[in-house]
């Protein structure tokens, strides 16, 4: 809490940390400081994560093992390697028993980060719904930008120029085998549906 910036009372702290939802220790340490917090989470196909994970780690070390390399422990009997975060991550089923240990569903938001590229402004109108506050961010504040291919956030008070994502963000996904893909999908499809299930919304990642 003495990390967190002073806030009035009509005003909220938001703090973004990806590694939270897969830390073992967070939900207790997040609850034993406000029992009250909202939780965000923003899931995506974790396929398509995975990939998206790799190719960030590619970029920075270019001599690591193949992506199919790292996904199997066995890929003749389609055995996936669960202990390699890339994968790991996606499991969210699995991740999200040690939030609900500590805090109820009403408290948590899951958003889609496929829509959060399709329709930004829908996401968020969500977002500002879930922590009781006014929707101000609206489709004025978004337009696609075709070289990121993601969405760039404007700010119509200002003439500073739109926040974007980062250099390191948005760049092409490395080609992966389709049967690799199609195990992968295979493997993650009870998971999915548990998650699914467990928050009532049906992410449709087939």
């Amino acid at each position: 809490r003495s990390l967190m910036p002073r806030t009035l009372d009509s005003q909220i702290t938001v703090e973004k940390t990806p590694s939270y939802f897969v830390t073992k220790e967070a939900p207790r340490r997040i609850f034993n400081m406000s029992r009250d917090t909202k939780l965000i989470v923003v899931v995506r196909n974790p396929v398509t994560r995975a990939i998206s994970d790799y190719t960030q780690t590619l970029s920075k070390k270019p001599d690591i093992p193949t992506f199919e390399g790292l996904s199997f422990r066995n890929r003749s009997l389609g055995l996936v390697d669960t202990s390699w975060n890339a994968i790991r991550i996606g499991m969210y089923a699995v991740h999200l028993e040690s939030w609900l240990q500590y805090f109820p569903l009403s408290q948590i938001h899951f958003v889609s980060g496929e829509k959060l590229i399709t329709d930004p402004a829908g996401e968020m109108g969500k977002v500002q719904d879930f922590l009781g506050i006014k929707r101000v961010i609206t489709d004025k504040h978004f337009y696609f930008n075709k070289t990121k291919g993601f969405p760039c956030l404007k700010k119509l008070e200002s003439s500073s120029l739109p926040r974007c994502l980062g250099k390191s963000k948005g760049r092409t996904h490395v080609q992966i085998d389709p049967e690799v893909i199609e195990q992968l999908r295979d493997f993650y499809r009870p998971y999915n549906i548990k998650f699914y299930e467990t928050v009532g919304q049906d992410f449709r990642w087939e």
